[in-house]
């Protein structure tokens, strides 16, 4: 964490002083450079904690008793580090794109016209959408360089999030790391009204959650006198754990972390922010922001409320279950591509639930695995989406990507892949995820949400396969969407993901024996 903040606040130093032409370089190398170091700092830790032979990663408490140390901090913080640096990587991606729209029936390549270099991002922030000033920063060629310390200060705040020991430095982590997403939604470079919409809709959203997970806070400190975690369970066990003051308290922390994890009736914000954000910026956010609220859901149930569970057990089961059947009937109703995504998160934040309802060991690395799972198709699937353009702007609605798949069957085939991950098909990671919540979800005597999500998970093979059918199976349209080429970063990014979704499909036992070794919180 000290690492992420320190480089965080270098580029912002970097942001301050250093010359226009140097910043995008120096950002990226700052950026990538430091997740690459924190992520080394992760492995030599856990190196150091691991006692050999023992059956669970050691921990202890650190910072004044405000941090916990242990096994699901070092394998969360370093899934946030793996999925934060390909995000980083596919934030930097610039395209080569046409000017205007001409394109080949055959390739989807640009047949006439100049070409130019665009990114995700606005030229210049503070400039209203069409405005003079935004139109002469776009051909000045100006780059919008303070996402780079932004996105690694969300990264910063994620990182402590999973981590914190007591409520006020949950807290403290939660604001952090939303506070720059709310910014970074604002900067699409297309459709700039829609992507500030999006940024105002989750930054009140965001607010009122926030206010809601406080007043939570303060509930359960006037029923356990402490905010620290350890301390709320042994007041848990000694007191009424059927107080009312504990209850009300839980169910407000229950909304603050349900919010971030986009589960039904909080999750309203994630199709219009998913649509309006930078494509960049929305992967990030589907894919990191998840991994550290679903890691602080489990520090505060597993470790704080886990004498309560008789409690708060039925009424997140009832959630996930909400959750997994809105998400995926809905899904089925979209005609845009990134909403569709959108509410597949929102089904998989149901599925996600399953394995934290389970309450007992396995669910926890059950958890761990969906999380690190999910998180690469995710980003790979929003990647792809991101090279099927209309001019400049993303082609995401839906009937343009009829034929897709025969125009370029590499990048089709990629994006089936991560649709079928999505939808739980063996041999892809997604299946292994499932399968891993559902035996822990059994083995916790919610066998009922094992029932609700093979259900769902068949509903929402529907709206995948659909896709699917779509890009291979159907005529393109008189005027095809542009397929940009993708340079080596955004290449990467999509053939790193594919590998680890084939890889995690077809010999997960390595990473599974890794999540169960760290599924043993410090106390």
């Amino acid at each position: 964490m000290l690492i992420v903040f320190g480089v965080a606040v270098a580029g912002v130093l970097v942001e301050a002083f250093a010359p226009a032409r140097a910043r995008y370089a120096s950002q990226l190398v700052l950026g990538i450079g430091g997740l690459a170091a924190a992520f080394i700092a992760v492995v030599v830790i856990a190196a150091q904690i691991h006692e050999p032979g023992a059956e669970f990663v050691t921990g202890e408490i650190l910072v004044a008793g405000s941090v916990a140390l242990d096994g699901p901090t070092l394998f969360l913080q370093g899934t946030i580090l793996l999925v934060g640096a390909l995000a980083l990587v596919l934030i930097a991606a610039r395209t080569t794109v046409p000017a205007t729209s001409t394109a080949s029936a055959a390739t989807g390549r640009p047949t006439s016209g100049p070409l130019r270099v665009s990114d995700a991002f606005t030229a210049q922030a503070s400039a209203a959408p069409g405005s003079a000033a935004e139109r002469e920063a776009t051909r000045a060629g100006l780059i919008a360089t303070e996402v780079f310390p932004l996105t690694l200060l969300a990264i910063g705040g994620m990182l402590a999030f999973p981590s914190a020991n007591d409520l006020l430095t949950m807290f403290v982590a939660l604001e952090v790391l939303s506070l720059p997403l709310y910014v970074l939604c604002g900067l699409a470079r297309r459709r700039r009204v829609l992507s500030q919409e999006a940024a105002m809709k989750y930054f009140l959203l965001g607010a009122f959650s926030s206010a809601f997970f406080l007043y939570g806070i303060a509930l359960i400190y006037g029923y356990a006198g402490t905010v620290n975690l350890d301390g709320i369970a042994d007041a848990i066990k000694i007191n009424d754990s059927e107080s009312t003051t504990l209850l009300i308290g839980i169910a407000l922390l229950a909304v603050g972390l349900l919010f971030k994890v986009g589960a039904v009736p909080f999750h309203s914000w994630i199709p219009d922010v998913y649509q309006g954000a930078p494509t960049p910026i929305t992967a990030f956010m589907a894919a990191a922001t998840k991994v550290a609220a679903f890691g602080a859901m489990l520090r505060i149930f597993y470790v704080g409320l886990s004498g309560s569970g008789d409690v708060w057990r039925p009424v997140l089961g009832a959630i996930a279950v909400l959750t997994m059947v809105v998400g995926s009937v809905v899904a089925i109703t979209q005609s845009d591509m990134k909403r569709m995504l959108a509410y597949s998160a929102v089904a998989h934040a149901g599925f996600i639930l399953t394995g934290v309802v389970a309450l007992n060991n396995a669910g926890l690395a059950s958890t761990m695995f969906y999380l690190l799972a999910y998180g690469f198709s995710t980003l790979g699937a929003f990647a792809v989406v991101s090279l099927v353009r209309d001019g400049d702007a993303e082609a995401t609605a839906m009937n343009r990507w009829a034929g897709l798949g025969r125009r370029s069957p590499l990048l089709g085939t990629l994006l089936a892949l991560f649709l079928l991950a999505f939808a739980g098909i063996p041999l892809t990671s997604g299946f292994v995820a499932k399968f891993t919540v559902f035996a822990a979800a059994t083995d916790g005597d919610v066998a009922y949400l094992v029932i609700v999500g093979v259900i769902c998970s068949a509903i929402a093979a529907y709206f995948y396969v659909r896709v699917i059918v779509l890009m291979f199976f159907s005529d393109a349209p008189d005027d095809p969407p542009t397929i940009v080429h993708p340079n080596l970063a955004t290449a990467s990014v999509i053939a790193l993901t594919a590998i680890v979704t084939v890889l995690l499909g077809v010999v997960p036992q390595p990473v599974i024996e890794l999540a169960i070794r760290s599924a043993q919180f410090v106390a």
